[in-house]
């Protein structure tokens, strides 16, 4: 029938990839990577919008890669790695499942590039993809080239460019497979999405992602992190440090509390909704049309009412 199930997740589909392809159009008007220097090996590649910010380390060894945004910014991002060094890119790491991190991959994969990721991404890739924005989007299941070659359970190192740059598993937060990665010598994280500094935290539940194993990730992070480190965000602009994680996590520690003060009253959520228990927040973290409190707010309110 036409209003099946089937039929409805199709439409939701076609409505994701409709509006995906307007932001393409906007975006690819806009300048390419900005590149801010943490070091002689290691910059953040700032995307236009400040999301996606990708992660480069390079060397004689050669470039790793920490995420590779959508494929329509391959050039761009060829371009950036062209101005650091002329070593090949030699590896790309994803930091989680959702297609504006992984979008590269097939690009990448046809220059050689060998793509890694926890192994929970390479499954999650064997199938069509969702991002919990605008009530849920689908798009279309990533080419077998796009897949990581190369997976883990726990921790990986990359020992190259005379540094060790560990890779590993975070707590349930953004998804069930985000991927830390710190460059030790370097005194550099990127957290991929547990991490940005622009708006409230996404939690992708459909994916295995956690608000509370978000704070629990967080507070992993700012303990590895010292007063010298320096942290990409996965979104947002600008190099972070330890204090802008600090700041994260005290947002998510007092919403967490404030939703679990009201629930004790015996709120039902419209009536935790209602209470705006973030208004003073929002200014600073609510400004994303496309995720603010109104998204968060239910997910804190399911998982201290489960």
């Amino acid at each position: 029938m036409f209003n099946s199930a089937k039929t409805r997740h199709s439409l939701v589909l076609l409505l994701s990839l409709i509006f995906v392809s307007s932001v393409a159009v906007q975006v690819s008007a806009q300048q390419g990577f900005e590149i801010i220097p943490i070091n002689d090996k290691v910059v953040m590649l700032q995307a236009p919008d400040g999301g996606g910010n990708i992660g480069a380390f390079y060397g004689p060894d050669g470039v790793l890669l920490i995420d590779d945004r959508w494929d329509r910014d391959t050039e761009s991002l060829l371009e950036a790695v062209g101005e650091l060094t002329d070593q090949p890119i030699r590896f790309a790491v994803n930091t989680h499942i959702h297609p504006d991190h992984i979008g590269g991959n097939n690009n990448l994969a046809e220059y050689g590039v060998v793509i890694l990721a926890h192994e929970s991404v390479r499954l999650k890739m064997l199938t069509e993809l969702r991002i919990p924005r605008r009530g849920g989007m689908f798009f279309p299941q990533p080419s077998a080239q796009a897949r990581p070659v190369i997976t883990y359970s726990k921790a990986i190192s990359f020992h190259l460019n005379e540094e060790e740059v560990r890779v590993f598993l975070a707590p349930p937060a953004h998804t069930d497979g985000d991927s830390f990665v710190h460059f030790v010598q370097s005194d550099a994280l990127h957290l991929g999405d547990v991490f940005r500094t622009n708006f409230y935290p996404i939690i992708d539940h459909y994916n295995g992602g956690s608000y509370l194993g978000m704070i629990e990730a967080m507070a992993l992070a700012i303990e590895i992190a010292g007063p010298t480190t320096k942290v990409i965000p996965g979104h947002g602009f600008g190099l972070s440090d330890r204090a802008g994680m600090v700041e994260v996590y005290d947002m998510m520690i007092t919403v967490r509390d404030r939703v679990a003060a009201l629930i004790a009253q015996g709120m039902s959520l419209e009536e935790v909704l209602a209470a705006a228990p973030t208004a003073d927040l929002d200014e600073r973290w609510g400004g994303e049309a496309t995720w603010n409190q109104n998204d968060l707010l239910p997910i804190v309110y399911e998982e201290l009412t489960q």
